[in-house]
């Protein structure tokens, strides 16, 4: 754990910290509000003492409650992670803005964090879906999101027709092989 770290983002930070700085093994978490994620980024990026110059990972998260917007950065000053929360995404109108000003690999992140969670990256420029049909009208990572199958919506409806075992319709006998079609009974 990094210690100079957590005084370095205090010192830096301070103003923009929702929370205390958290820090577990060589992980370090701070949590901000959305609209300072431009702010943060780039004294995180351009501060000669802490140089975090990868965006490792940008992930959406559905809380149930509120959404929120997860990037994981990597700095040669220190030997910890930074995980930064940008904390407290309106579920109705989830909007955060883009990293892409800084890494321009942030906009494929920021596509999957869209397609999966419906979150809008404000400035990016190629905001479109990236694993579902252009058509797809919903976001299957998010709380809300239900199968049509899904036995958890109706108590009683007992087990959901893709857990359900199936016996072979058809197997031919295969001497050669050792198998023998067993009786359907």
């Amino acid at each position: 754990m990094d210690r100079s770290l957590r005084s370095r983002l205090e010192a830096r930070l301070g103003d923009y910290l929702r929370a205390p700085v958290y820090q577990r093994n060589d992980e370090t978490e701070i949590r901000i509000d959305p609209g300072a994620v431009p702010e943060v980024l780039r004294l995180l990026h351009d501060s000669v003492d802490l140089r975090f110059e990868i965006l490792a990972d940008l992930a959406g998260v559905d809380t149930g409650e509120v959404m929120q917007v997860v990037y994981h950065l990597w700095s040669p000053m220190s030997f910890d992670w930074l995980r930064i929360v940008a904390d407290g995404l309106s579920r109705d109108d989830p909007r955060a803005p883009s990293a892409t000003f800084l890494w321009i690999g942030a906009e494929w992140l920021e596509r999957e964090a869209y397609d999966m969670f419906g979150i809008i990256f404000e400035g990016n420029r190629d905001l479109r879906r990236i694993f579902m049909p252009p058509d797809y009208t919903s976001f299957p990572l998010r709380k809300d999101f239900l199968l049509p199958d899904d036995a958890a919506r109706s108590p009683g409806g007992g087990v959901r027709h893709v857990e359900r075992t199936h016996a072979p319709a058809t197997l031919a006998d295969d001497p050669k092989a050792g198998i023998r079609r067993a009786p359907v009974s």
